[in-house]
């Protein structure tokens, strides 16, 4: 511990709240060095769909190693990335009626956000973006422009410009139509909102707290787009790949985006990887705009080739996936219920749920009390308020109603704390 602790940088984040040295897992279970297994309900962050060590991701990446597949392909052509586009085209795009060309950027999911902003304005010819508040983009100076969370823009160390934030659903509440609060301030020419190029969204905010955006509010937000002359941008980088209950997060709405970010859970085996979905005709790049040296990451091409070809041919596990979030909902629910609404609130959709807290500090002790009964489970939101379950989508049943029971366990020893405090 003490070399972490000495020899790695403060800005560490995960170790903190779980300061134990893990050595092996297997699908939903972390194993530390002392053999103790902890269940995973954080899943790398929502990069780990399939689970740990998948065992046919896994096969299929040795194999590819064994043979002296290309490692390192920069953006020449190869026969790993043919496969993967190959696959993605036909099993993922086609079959939803989704005609984007694909553009791999650097590895991670800030630079696809960072290429997609950047060939807006190119193609728009206007800087500006609209980003919501409470989202979420990354943290390199683009993304995090359009990141609404003050503790991440503050570590940016420059003035950020270029974006203005407009509410996302249900923001001021039920009773307030965002988007046509929006269109009122586009259309006006003294609302001080200049024209931008893009907008840019999460169907369901992953850090910003769990919000989940109603389909029709996505509807009109893309027909608001057009009306307007943006550019509708998905950030589907959390959400997506099967997350959501659907493959994309934006699939429920019946929407089409502009362009489309991609990363986290692509890969399939944890291994970075980012990709940007653009239609045809925003494909207005010069060679080398937009580049970086790990773009072809080609262990990655085959470990996301395989997730497809393994789980996404039919709709057997997208019916496991709609399951298990079920029993989620139900199980997250029972928490809310036990304790009444002004306690904690249901938040998120498909097997992207949590639970609102009145506060951080609650929330805080909540993942606290679960990791002392090797749940790990994060926090998230504004001020970290909502206890938030990203587990594995290939997790078992028992091991979901296991990690639940867990957290049921945490919420009332926390609860019972409180209590006793105010008596």
């Amino acid at each position: 511990m003490e070399m972490f602790k000495n020899t790695e940088s403060e800005v560490r984040v995960y170790s903190r709240a779980f300061p134990i040295i893990f050595n092996r897992a297997k699908n939903a279970t972390l194993y530390a060095e002392d053999g103790t297994a902890y269940l995973d309900f954080l899943a790398g962050a929502g990069s780990l769909n399939y689970g740990h060590n998948n065992d046919h991701l896994k096969k299929a990446l040795l194999a590819y190693i064994e043979s002296d597949g290309v490692s390192q392909g920069l953006d020449m052509f190869t026969r790993a990335k043919y496969d993967f586009m190959e696959s993605y085209k036909t099993v993922i795009l086609e079959p939803r009626g989704l005609d984007y060309k694909m553009q791999f950027t650097g590895p991670t999911g800030t630079n696809c956000v960072e290429a997609a902003m950047k060939l807006a304005r190119k193609v728009k010819g206007r800087d500006g973006i609209i980003s919501f508040t409470n989202g979420f983009h990354g943290v390199s100076l683009g993304a995090v422009a359009a990141t609404g969370n003050k503790h991440h823009r503050g570590g940016a160390g420059v003035p950020l410009g270029s974006v203005s934030f407009m509410p996302y659903c249900n923001y001021l509440g039920d009773e307030v139509d965002t988007i046509r609060m929006m269109d009122k301030m586009l259309s006006d020419n003294s609302s001080g909102v200049d024209l931008p190029a893009a907008v840019i969204v999460e169907a369901i905010q992953g850090e910003g707290g769990l919000n989940a955006a109603s389909a029709q509010w996505l509807r009109d937000l893309e027909k608001l787009c057009k009306k307007h002359d943006i550019l509708l941008i998905v950030d589907d980088i959390q959400s997506g790949n099967g997350r959501s209950g659907d493959f994309f997060s934006f699939e429920e709405a019946g929407i089409t985006p502009d362009i489309v970010t991609v990363s986290k859970s692509l890969s399939g085996y944890g291994l970075p990887m980012a990709l940007v979905l653009l239609k045809p005709e925003l494909d207005v790049w010069a060679s080398g705009e937009h580049n970086g040296t790990f773009r072809g990451n080609s262990m990655a091409f085959v470990t996301a080739r395989t997730a497809i070809e393994t789980y996404w041919r039919d709709d057997n596990f997208l019916k496991e996936i709609r399951a298990k979030s079920e029993i989620l909902r139900d199980g997250l629910k029972a928490i809310c219920d036990k304790y009444g609404s002004g306690q904690f609130k249901l938040k998120g959709r498909g097997m992207m749920r949590g639970i609102a807290c009145q506060s951080g500090d609650i929330a805080g002790q909540i993942s606290k009390a679960a990791f002392t009964r090797n749940l790990i489970i994060e926090t998230a939101g504004p001020e970290d308020e909502v206890v938030k379950c990203l587990m594995p989508l290939t997790i078992t049943e028992d091991d979901l109603k296991k990690g639940l029971k867990l957290l049921s366990e945490s919420v009332d020893e926390v609860m019972k704390g409180q209590m006793s405090q105010a008596s």
